[in-house]
């Protein structure tokens, strides 16, 4: 799968984060929307990337934007990461992976010598005219919030 183009429309979609509370395409028109994909809750790269974007969270919103992370780990997983590490953003929940697969966030990945199919850590911004703005495809987790926040205060604010 490839990710979406710059300035093509985002690809549509309809998930529940932690809480059960419905997040689509159509509920963050006219806002920026930062959805980060990551593999698992609470591994250790997922949870520096998690806290990277929680600790550049207030200085993101005041941008404009929101910011969501996108994995296929149960609503439970979820609540319990999200508390765990005190997030303040939706962790939304995507069973069988097809949002990923439909942002171009899946694909075959390679770790101590073994290929599989999983999340890439990812990150793709959608402008308030619903449209792809900045790709991500790949991200370093201890650095990306900050370099997420930089981009939007180029481009967002």
């Amino acid at each position: 799968m490839a990710f979406p183009a710059t300035d093509s429309p985002a690809p549509a979609f309809s998930l529940k984060d932690h809480d059960g509370t419905e997040v689509t395409t159509a509920s963050l028109s006219g806002k920026w929307a930062v959805i980060y994909f990551y593999p698992k809750d609470d591994t250790p790269g997922c949870t520096r990337e998690a806290c990277s974007f929680r600790d550049n969270h207030a200085a993101i919103q005041a941008t404009g934007a929101t910011v969501l992370g996108v994995s296929g780990d149960t609503a439970a997983a979820h609540r319990k990461f999200a508390g765990k590490y005190s997030l303040p953003f939706q962790l939304l929940v995507d069973e069988g992976n097809a949002v990923a697969k439909a942002f171009g966030a899946w694909g075959t990945k390679n770790m101590y010598g073994k290929t599989y199919e999983g999340i890439i850590r990812s990150t793709v911004v959608i402008s308030p005219e619903g449209k792809v703005s900045k790709v991500w495809p790949k991200v370093k987790p201890d650095t990306h919030g900050a370099e997420v926040l930089a981009w939007l205060k180029g481009h967002a604010s």
